[in-house]
């Protein structure tokens, strides 16, 4: 099937369409629905008819967005009416759901004319928290926003218009930095005179460009004052009306330094493109076909051609979802009153610094593993940068504050870890462990300090603050990998080429030397060996925590510390702990990485051990040693293994926390299990500590977990160590190195 009749079939299949309506409250009693409903639901009613600000306490208002159409100016399709666009305003709901957490009504109106369109619409104000006015035509779109604006004290945004016009600003802002260009020097043409044209040409205003600096052209060719005083073009255009002779569009790119196409496929020749001044930048931005190819535009010339356009195929994807979601998420978080100039700005220059940050490697993966490195090919970032949310929205929330539109006010660093909560629950319980080690940073040595992303996850652990990294291995290849990379930062690195490092050879020989190691065998360990240099530095407490493993196996890197460093005073056991982070749920799974068939003694080692993990996450553990038998229902050599740990740790006064097994996994995770067949349990809630019987079963559940349930993973954090010490998995990626650096950190503070 092609395209078409796929897209039939996804919106189709049952249930029709792409969203649906879910309660958020319990549901399940008759209480619950007294609650919810009569007679409960009477006093929210009496407090917001007494004051109407309540409404954002009581209801979804505060969430809630309505995508409003006539359906007469739909992109790609033009006037199809109002049932006809209501699959593409679904789809808007779906991309407000999914980047920015927001609820949304999509609203078709079978109402072309201006006053019955927005008397409607302003009617509505009462149920939403915004209006996201969508794919009506010009010029009305433009009256229909200003009467709006005016008559209702809620965010009112026509997209078309300015969506485009902040993606584009961001993208202006990087490219002219890129060529080395003023914004107030820049010559700019425009193809296209519609509603997302002119809003682009004002924003670019407000960002800094001269007007007189904008040449407008429509179908007629370039917008002149002649033009206006004839009564040729509209009251909008009117505003870009040059005291310029006539011409078209390829006597108007003559000289310029900028393009911005908001036309139509193929009018831009080669030939125009040589005829712009040095390093020209191109927004051609027609879809599905740009004004001019990518490649076209690229052989043009020799000298730097900054190319952007709609396509996500090519680079700079001008992409709205980079805009809408985030300005609706900060406007509604203070509740203000409407999306200003101000806060427009504020979204497009974060939008372009976020560009100048490192990529994450999930977004690379997303877009084909191109490299993507601030420079003529990425100007903006891309809409799967799950960044976007909590570097725009907060900036938004702040513009709005200090423009007076905000009805509420706002924490800055407490609002952008609610927003980092809303993209996961693994994002919220590592800020709680990145925070605390903000508090107090230690030295972390990375022991493959030159690998790419050893090199990345330490610049962002410095700029972060979270610890000290030292990069282990060699100076100059370290050094022009952070060149390359753009990353501006002077790590410490220690390289045993210009280090000496003899009294760490010494330090291990006295450690291993009635182990099998000689003196020279020890020196050249931690010459060449930088998981034994890291672990012995580490142990002469030259540094506080110790990462590796991201190149090695997990045995081969996990054995030099176990030699090294070794277990802690107390315990004999080291363990394999992960995380794994429901929608609303935690659990710790081990032992997933190191003990293959542990005794009871070690299953109630590794128990202790992920407790006091879970604690650093502020998480009170309730521990339940897993098996295929519940409290005795088999009773063999294993179902008596998980036992016994259970009575090692009710006889143990230490234990502090409930733990009870040997139970099977439902009945540890399912509460109405606890609580109704095993009321004698020990837990009276389901377990967050799941401890499996041998490595096999840890390995296999966390993983099912993880691809089956929908879990997010992280780990594997090493317990029971002497020392803070982290073995990644081969291929972690960059956030993964960053969040165990904070694990480590908070190890080594406690």
């Amino acid at each position: 099937m092609g395209l078409d009749d796929d897209a039939r079939e996804y919106h189709r299949r049952d249930p029709p369409g792409k969203i649906e309506i879910s309660t958020t409250k319990p549901t399940n009693t008759q209480r619950d629905l007294s609650l919810a409903y009569s007679p409960g639901v009477a006093a929210p009613c009496l407090d917001i008819a007494e004051d109407p600000e309540a409404a954002f306490e009581y209801t979804a208002k505060g969430n809630l967005v309505a995508v409003v159409s006539n359906g007469s100016a739909v992109l790609g399709l033009g006037d199809i009416g109002a049932q006809a666009s209501k699959p593409v305003m679904e789809g808007k709901g779906v991309l407000f759901k999914r980047f920015a957490d927001i609820d949304v009504f999509d609203i078709e109106l079978d109402i072309d004319e201006v006053e019955p369109f927005c008397t409607a619409v302003s009617a509505m104000e009462p149920t939403f928290g915004g209006i996201n006015l969508e794919d009506i035509k010009a010029p009305e779109c433009f009256e229909i926003e200003e009467r709006l604006r005016e008559e209702m004290d809620i965010p009112v945004f026509h997209d078309d218009q300015h969506g485009t016009a902040i993606i584009s600003g961001a993208a202006l802002l990087n490219a002219a930095d890129v060529v080395d260009k003023e914004l107030a020097d820049l010559e700019i043409v425009f193809s296209g005179a519609g509603a997302s044209a002119l809003a682009s040409a004002r924003f670019y205003v407000s960002l800094g460009v001269k007007p007189e600096n904008i040449t407008m052209c429509d179908s007629s060719g370039i917008i002149t004052t002649a033009r206006a005083d004839a009564g040729e073009v509209n009251e909008y255009k009117r505003d870009f009306a040059r005291d310029v002779e006539g011409g078209d569009l390829a006597d108007a790119i003559a000289g310029a330094d900028v393009f911005v196409g908001l036309s139509v496929g193929g009018i831009v020749s080669q030939e125009m493109v040589r005829s712009m001044a040095d390093d020209p930048i191109i927004f051609a931005m027609a879809n599905p076909d740009p004004e001019i190819t990518y490649e076209d535009a690229k052989s043009a010339r020799d000298d730097t051609v900054i190319m952007a356009t709609g396509r996500s195929d090519y680079p700079n994807m001008v992409n709205n979802v980079l805009g809408f979601p985030f300005l609706f998420r900060g406007a509604l978080d203070v509740r203000a009153t409407e999306i200003n100039e101000e806060m427009k700005t504020a979204a497009a220059e974060a939008l372009a610094e976020l560009a100048r940050k490192d990529v994450p490697d999930a977004v690379v993966k997303a877009y084909g593993d191109d490299p993507l490195q601030f420079g003529p090919d990425y100007v903006i970032p891309k809409p799967l940068d799950p960044r976007v949310l909590f570097e725009v929205a907060p900036k938004v929330a702040e513009a709005a504050m200090d423009s007076g539109c905000a009805r509420s006010e706002i924490d800055a660093e407490r609002y952008r870890e609610r927003l980092e909560a809303r993209l996961g629950k693994s994002r919220e319980m590592m800020r709680v462990v990145l925070n605390k080690a903000k508090s107090d940073p230690k030295r972390i040595a990375l022991a493959e300090g030159t690998d790419e992303k050893m090199i990345r996850a330490a610049y962002q652990i410095a700029e972060q603050g979270i610890a000290e990294p030292v990069l282990l291995g060699d100076a100059e290849s370290i050094r022009g990998t952070a060149r390359r990379l753009g990353l501006t930062f002077d790590p410490e690195i220690v390289d045993p080429d210009e280090r000496d490092v003899t009294a760490y050879g010494d330090q291990l020989y006295d450690l291993r030397k009635r182990k099998g190691i000689t003196r020279r065998e020890a020196g050249e360990l931690v010459q060449r060996d930088t998981n034994y240099l890291g672990s012995v530095m580490v142990k002469a407490g030259d540094a506080d925590a110790l990462l590796t493993g991201l190149t090695h196996h997990y045995p081969s890197a996990l054995r030099p510390p176990l030699q090294v460093i070794g277990s802690a005073e107390d315990t004999d056991t080291v363990a394999g702990v992960y995380m794994l982070t429901f929608k609303n749920r935690v659990v710790f799974c081990a032992d997933t990485t190191v003990n293959q068939d542990p005794d009871a003694e070690t299953l109630a080692e590794i128990t202790r051990h992920t407790a006091e993990l879970a604690r650093r996450f502020n998480v009170e553990p309730r521990a339940a040693m897993l098996s295929y038998s519940n409290f005795g229902s088999v009773d063999n050599a294993g179902t008596r293994q998980s036992r016994d740990a259970v009575s090692l740790l009710h006889d143990d006064p230490a234990v502090d926390f409930p733990v009870d097994g040997e139970m099977q996994a439902d009945t540890a995770v399912v509460e109405e299990i606890l609580t109704g067949t095993y009321d004698f349990s020990d837990l009276d809630e389901a377990a967050n500590v799941l401890v499996f019987p041998n490595l096999e079963s840890g390995n296999i559940g966390y993983k099912l977990l993880q691809r089956l349930g929908g879990a997010e993973a992280i780990g594997p954090m090493l317990v029971g160590m002497d020392e803070p010490v982290h073995v990644l998995q081969r291929g972690d990626e960059v956030k993964d190195i960053v969040n165990l650096a904070g694990v480590a950190v908070v190890d080594a503070q406690e």
